[in-house]
């Protein structure tokens, strides 16, 4: 009996929308094929396998997963075309019906990806047609499997997910439709994983999941007992938290990283509105009032944090006021960043009931209003730091001859390769002038 993997010499082409899980889960799956004898198609080589990843926050979202499908159709004929993520398990008929598709894989079976492909692959064409509408999408209760996944693909950086799936339900989002009630791995694989990473020579981990603050829920754990465990991961020079929730983020975290031997001073917290009365529509879970608490608690500690901000604007009940509240607020809190994104109405939210949706024009002018509110403390952010000294984590840079990298704060930094500053090292420089064309700082080495 041959051991010949049925994969070997296979190529294979991946495409990923959405968020950093997505990428991270993604790698995982290449890792997978990699491993059963599929090699990644190069620029130019036509693939036997496609896999798509998608994303559904929004209805542009959607339209970008559809010509990312219709584009690898063309570009490999002939290939098994497996999508995968949000949409899938959102709209899987919808995706099924697509040209050239031939397997939907829902939150629970893309990490059981191989074998699907064992199954399907060796059909004739005529025969995974009969079965593209034979999907394995699951009802969001019923998505229970965790899909472990710490992996960098081609970045210095290793993205550790710990936890999937939310529980929170705010009224504009499909998350929990998406991916399921919130889930997670156990601390002790998880740590196996980062020693890992820290054995492959990984520097760098930011941790990632849908809700990580949610941290525990399947395996009555908590997330600051997590953050202790892999702070003593030998090898790990630096932790950070993608994304967390403001009423998560407790005082308790807040100090531990703050005295702890490798989280950086670098945050990122969910805001979505500075109105009060748009979080009570949207269902979050917190104020105004404790959204500042936090920053300011941030702050107190590590008074050279980068706080980074979310920001949804345009939902249905966001008056002219309510904008104009949330607008002044933000721009009253001491934060390096907003990631602002306009509201999309999604099919089987709570949101649709809300009176007074918000034009697409009114929409724009309210996205630029806040753009603009971002780019000047950024720039103010970074401009506080021009002189001084900064360790920074080194890859390899877009432009040529070029290093780029991020401080302990998340400054981007920009620096020429020499025989001292190599990928994947740490650096002490003295951070120079502003590039804006690159919203960077110059690097000079000391």
């Amino acid at each position: 009996m041959s051991n010949i993997s049925p994969f070997s010499g296979k190529l294979a082409a991946y495409f990923t929308l959405g968020c950093k899980l997505n990428f991270a889960e993604t790698s995982t799956i290449g890792q997978q094929l990699k491993a059963a004898g599929v090699r990644t198609a190069r620029a130019g080589e036509k693939a036997d396998i496609c896999v798509v990843n998608t994303c559904s926050v929004t209805e542009v979202a959607d339209h970008k997963c559809r010509q990312a499908i219709h584009r690898l159709v063309r570009q490999h004929p002939g290939a098994f075309v497996v999508v995968t993520g949000c949409y899938a398990q959102l709209k899987p008929e919808q995706v099924a019906d697509i040209e050239g598709v031939d397997l939907v894989l829902g939150a629970n079976e893309k990490g059981d990806i191989l074998r699907f492909l064992e199954e399907r692959l060796p059909l004739l064409e005529d025969e995974r047609l009969a079965l593209a509408h034979d999907h394995h999408t699951v009802r969001p209760r019923d998505i229970t499997s965790f899909m472990p996944s710490c992996s960098r693909g081609e970045r210095t950086r290793f993205f550790l997910k710990v936890q999937d799936g939310c529980d929170y339900y705010c009224t504009y989002c499909t998350i929990p439709f998406a991916r399921g009630r919130s889930r997670n791995g156990t601390i002790e694989s998880l740590v196996a994983q980062a020693e890992k990473a820290a054995a492959e020579g990984g520097k760098e981990i930011v941790i990632t999941g849908v809700n990580i603050g949610d941290f525990g829920r399947t395996t009555n754990e908590q997330f600051i007992d997590l953050l202790r465990a892999l702070d003593r991961v030998e090898g790990i020079e630096r932790y950070r938290i993608s994304s967390i929730e403001p009423n998560l983020l407790t005082d308790e975290i807040i100090e531990f990283c703050s005295r702890s031997r490798a989280f950086m001073p670098h945050f990122h917290i969910p805001l979505q509105s500075g109105s009060d009365e748009v979080l009570r529509l949207m269902h979050r879970r917190y104020d105004t009032a404790l959204f500042r608490q936090k920053v300011e608690r941030v702050l107190t500690l590590m008074p050279d944090a980068f706080i980074g901000v979310d920001v949804i604007v345009g939902t249905r009940g966001e008056t002219p006021d309510a904008f104009d509240e949330s607008a002044r607020f933000i721009e009253s809190l001491p934060v390096a960043q907003l990631h602002v994104f306009s509201y999309s109405e999604r099919p089987g939210t709570a949101a649709l009931r809300i009176p007074g949706p918000v034009s697409p024009e009114e929409k724009h002018e309210r996205s630029a209003r806040l753009l603009a509110i971002s780019e000047d403390k950024t720039r103010a952010f970074y401009e506080r730091f021009i002189g001084s000294e900064r360790s920074v984590l080194l890859e390899r840079g877009k432009r040529p001859g070029l290093l780029s990298g991020h401080t302990d704060n998340y400054i981007r930094v920009e620096c020429e390769v020499s025989d001292i500053l190599r990928d994947n090292t740490l650096h002490t420089l003295r951070l120079g002038s502003w590039n804006e064309k690159q919203d960077a700082l110059t690097g000079i080495i000391q």
